[in-house]
């Protein structure tokens, strides 16, 4: 009964000593600094996961209002004088790019030279425009991706660290009793939990803005076919 009540006292008093805050104070400055760089790196990607989930839904709806405008029948000239020659969307930023090219080319009319060079032309300045595009979209991918691949890997050194304290400090007290070996080993785990929470939703945003980019990407280059058969077509016709 004695050593019951022994542990449950040793209990009482290592849980009034395990707050998150207490894990942070008493753990060693490798870990602290371990422990500081990873609620940065979550903070940030959480920034970047909530910027990108707005940045893909307005680029979404603003290319299905764009292209509702673009298959509506309407003078391309007049859609081109509306969206302007720098539009926030991608789309029409590409339409815009290709519709630039155009008008520069055959504002002198057309003949057999022009037709041979304009095609090319417009289809290299909507590469281009697509490139651009999509680097602007997947800007600050790469951190969620490094951030996903590599905090778990952090928090685990710090876990490392802070239990090889852990086994000095037994070794140092002689002492195996739940105070001395508790708090040494909450600290070290709390830092692989710090790794968890900032790994996972980087992950998961990772994969999901990915598959989004991709998706759009698609969009684009399926856009970028489709005009630049049309104007292919309106060469044709002269």
């Amino acid at each position: 009964m004695g050593n019951d009540v022994t542990v449950g006292e040793q209990l009482g008093a290592i849980s009034h000593d395990l707050s998150m805050f207490d894990l942070f104070l008493r753990a060693d400055i490798v870990v602290q600094l371990v422990m500081i760089l990873l609620i940065l790196a979550s903070f940030w990607s959480w920034a970047i996961i909530i910027d990108k989930i707005l940045r893909f839904r307005k680029v979404t709806a603003d290319a299905d209002d764009f292209e509702q405008d673009f298959w509506s029948g309407g003078n391309l000239e007049d859609l081109y004088k509306r969206v302007g020659q720098n539009p926030d969307n991608p789309l029409a930023m590409l339409f815009s790019t290709a519709m630039r090219e155009w008008l520069r080319s055959t504002e002198k009319g057309f003949d057999a030279h022009i037709h041979t060079g304009l095609q090319a032309r417009i289809h290299q300045v909507m590469r281009v425009a697509i490139d651009r595009e999509v680097e602007r979209l997947e800007k600050y991918l790469g951190f969620l991706a490094t951030v996903g691949s590599t905090a778990t890997f952090i928090g685990l050194f710090g876990t490392v660290w802070g239990i090889m304290n852990s086994f000095q400090a037994i070794a140092a007290t002689q002492d195996t009793s739940l105070a001395v070996v508790a708090p040494g080993i909450a600290e070290a785990l709390f830092a692989t939990a710090l790794g968890l929470v900032a790994a996972i939703p980087a992950v998961v945003a990772y994969n999901k803005f990915s598959n989004d980019l991709q998706h759009f990407i698609t969009r684009l280059e399926g856009f970028a076919g489709e005009f630049s058969a049309i104007l292919s077509r309106q060469l044709d016709l002269g």
